[in-house]
């Protein structure tokens, strides 16, 4: 028998595994949120957002696909009108995971995944990055003028100094020969 690669399986079998995390995802888009166990959560996390991007999509053939795991068409009518609406402005993380305490009977961690259904504030980050970039551009300009003037001021007293020290043999010479 093949090891699973998600960790241990949830179910005795692999069948029973899909059919409870469907059951659990059919759940999950009808009531906006479900408590269970946090493995089990874990576990719905990526079947749920796959089913999301889906319904975004809104095409026939997303549509059929998700037929294949949710078999209830009032939840599917339900996930591609209202749900994929919602989600319409957001790129993925539709699902939160919500650590809670134990299960009273058997102390099993539990956690309550549900629907988030905040709306993005992309836009008001975006527009805070403009603006630090126009900041940013700003001062960069007065900071290279800025650097350029301290560099001529450094190079003309070089110049002057140069200069003054050809001159100055000059003059000791004019001076000596006035002496002789």
């Amino acid at each position: 028998m093949p090891t699973p690669k998600k960790g241990p399986r949830l179910a005795p079998s692999p069948a029973h595994e899909r059919l409870m995390l469907a059951n659990m995802a059919t759940s999950l888009f009808q009531n906006g949120q479900i408590t269970t166990t946090l493995p089990k959560a874990k576990r719905l996390r990526p079947l749920a957002e796959r089913l999301i991007t889906f319904a975004k999509r809104g095409d026939l053939h997303s549509r059929r696909r998700v037929m294949r795991v949710i078999r209830n068409k009032s939840v599917v009518h339900i996930l591609f009108t209202q749900i994929a609406e919602q989600m319409e402005q957001r790129e993925g993380g539709y699902t939160r995971i919500v650590k809670i305490a134990p299960r009273v009977g058997d102390n099993a961690p539990a956690a309550i995944i549900e629907l988030v259904t905040e709306p993005v504030a992309k836009k008001a980050v975006v527009k805070e990055a403009e603006a630090a970039t126009k900041v940013v551009e700003e001062e960069a300009p007065a900071v290279e003028t800025e650097a350029a003037e301290a560099a001529e001021a450094a190079e003309a007293p070089v110049e002057e100094t140069a200069a003054a020290e050809a001159e100055a043999p000059a003059e000791e010479a004019a001076e000596a020969e006035k002496a002789e």
